[in-house]
């Protein structure tokens, strides 16, 4: 306590110490004078006189009284109800039974609980429940929000309703959620398997040299498909052409990978389809087919590995790419490089821009690059060459970092035992420091224990880009052929970002394509497209004339929308089948078309998949405290949470300060005082 206060705090009791001397000095004289005048009762009238100078007394120093005032709040329950489209399909006629007993709980629940009801699906409905029209299911973007939005108050519990089957999203026992309440998991639906035999997955390069055999994979998953034989089917619709792959199916559970090798025959774009023959008494057939597009190019890619001085990865670069006839690369040290790099598609800078060989950020701003950071790349020439990437790292302190996979990757083919070999990869030297990718970055590999160094990543967009974020790759091409006896996987990883690179370099005058070619109709289509002057310059200032073509021939015409420098057009919601489109522009004197296709799937992807995932909805239910129900006993779910000692109300104590002069009964108090001396005076004078 400082002297001020304390002072300030003794001055206040010397005050209070004052009135209580003088109210009952008051009072003690106007006894004597009441008694001598014999005043009946003077013992009454001194009381209310030393009662009336007290209260007054007191009003004079205007005391602040300390208040402490307590809020009980509720332990909150928030009630997450699927209301995807297979919610219908897995309770069957059930539905309004279950919705009835759902109903009791929450209404027994909320005696003692506050209760929130939300109810998701592609995305959240407040207090919308027991609807199922929801086209996806997105269960951790679900749990995110509700513990984003409660988290921080008295969330005691999550109820999830739902059937576990999830097509958006992470999986929800991949993610750490922040979250110390309980979760209830409450499984919709009978766990019994119906027979269903579905592509899962399909995997393919997006683009392919010609005259060039490869291969397009597909994850298939039966159940209760014991003793289906049949063929799978590739057909390639751009060139009326197929191919099969024998699927025989020995068991109730059957996943397996099928491969189809097929030659690239033809330039442009080629739409791929994979068919699977239903199996007997298989109700659901909308999950049979795949479609796939794959673009094939006719032309051989110059390419241009600069390094700083010599190195190991310069040679497992050049060895990943030897044999291919799409790729003729040219590798030089920095002291060397050529005087123009017009005629590249595609740059590898090892160790480049660096203090000794700065090289013309400029030129290479306009080139796919493909950065790999080492001890010698002057960092901030080097932030130059990318666009929306954040580089703080530290060339001079190199550390040992250990990749892994990013198993959500899928922008281009990686080989099958790509997790298996990156577990045995040593790590790159990566300087310290943090990369923050760009928003359209796609991350290939990432760091093992650390978020903010990401190792392997690519960058699409108008010019593509791709950093490795250190130097050893050699050291993996290594330990891939010692564990495995091959460098297939690391050459592939290679030889796919080139791809990547010479893909998407913008070596036609005018192109339009959409945004992916295979979509669902309840999303809207989008293409975009670009326009280069003499300069090679991106321009919109000429009109681009779009047609659309559907399956029965009808043709739609568009004019397309200016977007910066570039062009666009939304062409919204369309009927499932497969789209021609064809856009035009003049510019110059000259007349330049751009063409393709994609297709609309009406296949509900809630059919994807059917059935109960009990084991995730249990483990989901256990990882946080919680338990496990099905709908036939949701009504368990009350006693579970009432007697879980965890979830209890909060009390809040609030302490408050008030003036004594606002409290108003104490004038009040004060009047009657006063008055009551004042009338029984009056009163007895009058006798």
């Amino acid at each position: 306590m400082t002297t001020n206060n304390y002072i300030a705090g003794s001055m206040i009791v010397f005050f209070w110490i004052i009135i209580c001397i003088v109210s009952v000095a008051f009072g003690l004289w106007t006894y004597r004078v009441d008694r001598q005048r014999s005043t009946p009762f003077p013992w009454l009238t001194a009381t209310l006189r030393t009662i009336t100078v007290f209260l007054t007394a007191a009003l004079l120093i205007a005391p602040l009284l300390h208040l402490n005032k307590q809020n009980t709040i509720k332990p909150i329950v928030l009630f997450l109800q699927d209301n995807s489209q297979s919610i219908a399909n897995t309770l069957n006629k059930d539905t309004t039974q279950y919705r009835t007993q759902a109903e009791q709980l929450l209404s027994k629940l909320s005696r003692d609980y506050q209760i929130v009801r939300w109810g998701f699906g592609a995305d959240i409905h407040h207090d919308t429940l027991f609807q199922y029209k929801q086209p996806a299911t997105d269960i951790s973007q679900a749990l995110e929000q509700a513990i984003s939005v409660y988290g921080q108050q008295n969330l005691g519990a999550i109820i999830l309703a739902t059937d576990g089957r999830f097509n958006q999203g992470n999986n929800p026992l991949s993610i750490n959620f922040p979250y110390q309440g309980s979760i209830y998991t409450v499984a919709l639906g009978d766990s019994s398997i119906q027979k269903d035999l579905r592509i899962a997955k399909v995997y393919a390069n997006k683009t392919v040299t010609l005259n060039n055999q490869f291969e397009i994979r597909a994850d298939i998953i039966a159940d209760r498909c014991n003793g289906y034989n049949a063929n799978a089917t590739l057909t390639d619709k751009t060139n009326n052409q197929s191919t099969t792959a024998s699927i025989q199916i020995p068991s109730d559970r059957y996943d397996r990978t099928i491969s189809f090798t097929t030659t690239a025959s033809t330039p442009g774009i080629h739409h791929y389809v994979i068919s699977l023959p239903a199996a007997q008494d298989e109700k659901n057939t909308t999950n049979n087919t795949a479609d796939i597009f794959v673009e094939v190019i006719n032309e051989k890619k110059e390419i241009l590995l600069l390094t700083h001085a010599p190195h190991p990865d310069v040679n497992a670069i050049r060895e990943a790419l030897n044999g291919l006839d799409e790729y003729n690369l040219i590798v030089e040290t920095a002291d060397k490089a050529p005087k123009s790099i017009s005629n590249f598609d595609a740059i590898i800078l090892h160790g480049l821009p660096s203090s000794l060989f700065p090289l013309n950020t400029i030129s290479l701003q306009k080139k796919p690059l493909w950065l790999i950071l080492t001890g010698n790349n002057n960092i901030p020439q080097t932030a130059q060459l990318v666009q929306n990437v954040t580089l703080q790292v530290n060339p001079q302190n190199l550390q040992n970092q250990f990749p892994i996979y990013n198993t959500t990757f899928s922008d281009f083919n990686m080989p099958a035992n790509i997790n298996a070999v990156a577990d045995k990869l040593p790590p790159l030297a990566v300087p310290s420091g943090i990369i923050k990718p760009a928003p359209n970055s796609l991350i290939l590999f990432s760091t093992k224990g650390n978020a903010n160094l990401p190792l392997w990543m690519l960058q699409s967009g108008t010019v593509p880009s791709v950093i490795l974020s250190g130097e050893g790759i050699w050291r993996w091409r290594m330990a891939e052929y010692r564990f495995f006896n091959t460098h297939s996987t690391i050459d592939q990883a290679i030889r796919q970002t080139i791809s990547f690179l010479v893909a998407r370099k913008q070596d036609k005058p005018f192109h339009v394509e959409p945004s992916k070619y295979v979509w669902s109709d309840a999303e809207p289509i989008t293409v975009s497209g670009y326009l280069l002057n003499a300069n090679n310059e991106q321009i919109n200032t000429p009109e681009v004339n779009f047609s659309l073509t559907d399956a029965s021939k009808k043709i739609q015409k568009f004019s397309m929308d200016r977007n910066g420098n570039a062009y666009k057009l939304n062409l919204g919601l369309r009927a499932s089948g497969e789209y021609h489109y064809e856009a035009t522009v003049h510019h110059e004197g000259k007349t330049w078309t751009s063409s393709g296709s994609f297709v609309v799937q009406s296949v509900p992807i809630e059919q994807m998949e059917t059935g109960v995932d009990y084991p995730l909805l249990y483990t989901l239910a256990h990882q946080y405290s919680g338990s496990f129900f099905t709908d036939k006993n949701i009504a368990s779910v009350y006693d579970s949470i009432h007697t879980n000692p965890a979830i209890k109300p909060l009390i809040q104590t609030q302490s408050e300060t008030e003036p004594l002069i606002n409290w108003k009964w104490y004038f009040l108090i004060l009047l009657i005082t006063a008055s009551a001396e004042w009338l029984l005076r009056k009163y007895w004078l009058a006798q």
